[in-house]
């Protein structure tokens, strides 16, 4: 498209069947354009007969079609280059999801349409609901027909106006039985399977809420850009907030049900603690999570330390009209300071209605008498609250005594410091002792009448209850402040393990197997094991430590990762896990299964390319033995030939030359088929060599023996060089190969190919070197891959005269790692390759020779 040329607009009539009216609306606003003077074209419309439907045709301008013939019929499609060359204004082109012939532009027409848009024409066009790709197995389900023709719903969605052609069941089977869709032979057989009244009215149901999906969308988009958060309640939303607790279950359910009565839908909210100090069960939101998708609700997660705001803001944004929240948790007295979440909302929700349901969990919170109970303070500080809380108060009275006289305020003021101190060290229950103990120690001793419990005047009374009071707060606040402290160092340890499991999932190479290792050692357990069910019957996809379980029922610790996946522990002598740690332990099943499913997709990544990699080695073994075979196979065929044909009268030295190359030919032969084998032996793993300590001067002599081209080696090893571990066969074929492949390709002109051998630290290198055309640069690495031919040198046939398949080089490096070895390609000083294998040494140069005579038995 020209980066000035404006994209044509598409505007798509959808339809909930055939014969809805798609196409006779079409071509009214068809005529309707052109009778305001556009210029209108039809590029394609189908009338399947129907003489209303051709009827409107008459006096639009139609572009000719293209024929095509495809297995003996001939077929009709738009003429998309016609139609792009006329360049109306308005193309008409009917059935969207339609398939275009083999042997046209595009397989489908709504990729046509894309390019008319692209060229600026506006389009005008058709598509059934049962051809939509997101509801085509949904058709399927209910009329039983697949449809073979599909069009993405994102090439609908972006049309700039989507029109309902809607027409009721029972009027469009009239329409059917007076055969204004079908021809009569096909009413009845209609009217009995796909236009059934029930699949009618489904099919009618899909086309109406996916468009209003649709309208939703381009709702939510207008209410951004205007920035309009206020409710509109054009359609009815329902959004349920939930902790995480047991209540949420009960939650969802209520939910669902005011839902459904208002044909509503649903969306399911948990709001995040910014603090991150007030975290919900990792459990108890994956089974919410899992009871919002079986009721069809979207389960959605927001950040926020002020939860009533986060909650509203969410709902807000979702446009929702309605708000099901749970009755408090929180006792009576914790309500009497704090409303709770509830009532800010209630207070603060304006238009949007909420629901308040209530559930076993409500009041159920924790009481005064249980935070005096559990107090977070370690013993130790309990322990010198406590014994505060008795000295203190009598340390008052001492120093009081010792002072005579003094007024009731400064005595007051001396127990206060010392309720205040107690509160600060041992918490309330101390504090409140303290509080009691200095009152009763006040009243008697210095609030008038002394040594009496009476009180005279009510102004000591206040400053009893006030001292008591403050005794009391100091110590909530301390008591709070503890609680915090531990759970943020909860927090902190949770989120170390989290991220410590998350790594090694990450970065371990066995990820699984150290992560269950990492659980036992970090919660003192004896074995863990990561279950899975396949068929019913439970497998062990991972474990470690003695006597993993092989069923949930059988572990003193059960972590259920979904139905089918379990983590289960064994604890040294079946002890219960204390709950705290179930939450990190809940965290790490998560991560073992994403680890077990990682490990999974490696392992089928890894079969893929191997496959991948068989496939291209099969490809390209065919294609050179398929011209590396037929050389000799020809040469040979000839030689026989002419030897057998009784008609040519040939020379002694004519029989000797043929028969040589009938020899020669029969060599190549022989070791093309070897280098096949080694690579068959290579890529199956079946090369398992028995290494020993071996002399390369003995390796060298014997390689040489077999190669005709020996007499243009140059081969000095120097007999002190210590021996090396390698396989006495292997290593013969790796040097026969490197040579050969110099003397092929690195002495064009009759040169010498030099072996040199040295130490180098534990190891020992073993260098061909040649002074040929050399490699081109970057390819020194390529040389090694299987029939890898490279230009002007390695193992090629086709630029060079010289026969191969490129495979002795790789075969070659197959067997050095094999044998622990390597071999590289550098490139000789002057021009020309040189070849160096390297394997380890197996003595120092002055136990060689011992070793050699062991390599000569």
């Amino acid at each position: 498209m020209d980066n000035g040329r404006r994209r044509g607009e598409l505007r798509i009539y959808l339809g909930a069947a055939p014969g809805v009216g798609k196409t006779f609306a079409m071509l009214a606003e068809a005529h309707r354009r052109a009778e305001r003077g556009t210029d209108v074209v039809v590029g394609f419309v189908e009338t399947h007969g129907r003489r209303r439907t051709g009827a409107l045709l008459d006096g639009l301008e139609e572009v000719p079609r293209r024929r095509v013939e495809h297995r003996g019929v001939e077929l009709t499609e738009m003429d998309l280059d016609a139609v792009l060359a006329r360049a109306p204004e308005v193309a008409v082109v009917d059935e969207l999801a339609h398939t275009n012939a083999p042997g046209s532009r595009n397989p489908k027409r709504w990729q046509d349409i894309e390019e008319l848009l692209d060229a600026g024409i506006t389009v005008l066009s058709t598509v059934n609901v049962q051809h939509l790709e997101s509801l085509n197995d949904v058709v399927e389900s209910i009329t039983g027909v697949r449809q073979q023709e599909t069009v993405p719903d994102e090439v609908v969605r972006r049309a700039g106006q989507i029109e309902l052609a809607d027409i009721t069941p029972e009027a469009l089977r009239r329409r059917m039985a007076h055969g204004n869709i079908y021809p009569a032979d096909r009413v009845d057989a209609a009217l009995g399977n796909y236009f059934r009244t029930g699949n009618l009215t489904a099919l009618r149901e899909l086309a109406l809420l996916w468009l209003a999906d649709q309208v939703d969308v381009a709702l939510r988009r207008y209410r951004d850009e205007k920035r309009i958060t206020d409710t509109w309640e054009t359609r009815e939303r329902v959004v349920v907030a939930i902790t995480g607790g047991p209540e949420s279950e009960t939650l969802i359910r209520r939910a669902r049900r005011i839902a459904a009565r208002a044909g509503a839908e649903l969306q399911v909210v948990h709001v995040l603690r910014g603090d991150g100090l007030a975290g919900a069960s990792p459990t108890g939101l994956a089974r919410a999570r899992e009871l919002a998708d079986a009721v069809g609700a979207s389960f959605h997660s927001v950040v926020g330390d002020d939860v009533p705001e986060a909650l509203l803001e969410f709902a807000r944004g979702a446009n929702a009209t309605q708000l099901v929240l749970g009755t408090s948790r929180r006792s009576r007295w914790a309500r009497m300071f704090d409303e709770g979440i509830g009532a800010t909302t209630v207070q603060k929700s304006g238009s949007i209605d909420v629901h308040m349901v209530t559930h076993p969990e409500a009041g159920g919170g924790r009481r005064l008498l249980h935070g005096l109970a559990r107090n977070p303070l370690s013993s130790t500080r309990q322990l010198w609250g406590w014994v505060l809380a008795v000295l203190l108060p009598v340390l008052v009275t001492g120093v009081a005594f010792a002072y005579g006289d003094v007024a009731l305020s400064a005595d007051v003021v001396g127990y206060f410091l010392a309720t205040v101190i107690v509160a600060m060290v041992g918490g309330m229950a101390p504090a409140l002792t303290a509080a009691l103990l200095s009152g009763g120690l006040l009243n008697f001793f210095f609030s008038p009448p002394r040594y009496s419990l009476a009180v005279s005047d009510p102004q000591n009374v206040v400053a009893l209850v006030a001292m008591m009071i403050v005794g009391m707060l100091v110590a909530f606040m301390v008591d709070r402040a503890a609680r915090l402290a531990e759970r943020a160092a909860d927090a902190r340890t949770e989120a170390a393990l989290i991220t410590s499991y998350a790594r090694t999932v990450l970065t371990h190479p066995d990820p699984l197997s150290r992560l269950l290792e990492k659980v036992v050692e970090n919660f003192g357990l004896s074995s863990a094991a990561l279950l899975e069910r396949d068929g019913g019957t439970w497998q062990v996809a991972a474990c470690t430590g003695p006597n993993p379980c092989d069923r949930p029922e059988k572990s003193d610790v059960d972590i259920e990762v979904n139905p089918d996946v379990h983590l289960a522990l064994r604890r040294p002598g079946g002890k219960p896990l204390p709950a705290a740690d179930r939450t990190v332990l809940e965290g790490a099943a998560g991560q073992a299964l994403l680890a077990l499913r990682q490990q999974r997709m490696a392992a089928e990544a890894r079969e893929a390319q191997r496959r991948a990699d068989a496939t291209q080695l099969r490809t390209a073994l065919l294609s050179a033995v398929g011209h590396d075979l037929r050389t000799p196979l020809a040469s040979i065929k000839a030689s026989v030939s002419s030897l057998r044909d009784p008609e040519l009268a040939l020379s002694e030295q004519d029989t000797e030359e043929l028969l040589a190359g009938v020899e020669e030919s029969a060599d190549r032969l022989t070791e093309l088929v070897d280098n096949l084998l080694d690579s068959s032996r290579l890529a199956t793993g079946a090369v398992a060599p028995r290494l020993r300590p071996v002399g390369y001067d003995e390796v060298v002599a014997r390689a040489l023996a077999g190669l005709d081209g020996r007499r243009s080696v140059d081969v000095d090893i120097d007999e002190s060089l210590p021996a090396v571990f390698a396989d006495v066969g292997l290593l013969d074929r790796v040097v026969a190969n490197v040579v050969q492949n110099a003397l092929k390709y690195g002495c064009p002109d009759g040169g010498l190919v030099h072996v040199r051998a040295s130490e180098h630290a534990s190891w020992v290198e073993l260098r061909v070197v040649d002074h040929g055309p050399g490699l081109p640069d970057g390819t020194a690495e390529a040389v090694f891959a299987p029939f890898e031919r490279l230009g002007e040198r390695g193992e090629r046939g086709d630029s060079s005269g010289v026969a191969g398949i490129g495979l002795g080089l790789s075969v070659a490096q197959g067997f050095m790692a094999a044998m622990q070895g390597t071999i590289r390609a550098e490139d000789t000083p002057g021009g020309g390759l040189t070849i160096v294998l390297a394997l380890p040494a197996a003595t120092r140069p002055d136990d060689t020779s011992a070793h050699r005579s062991q390599g000569r038995r």
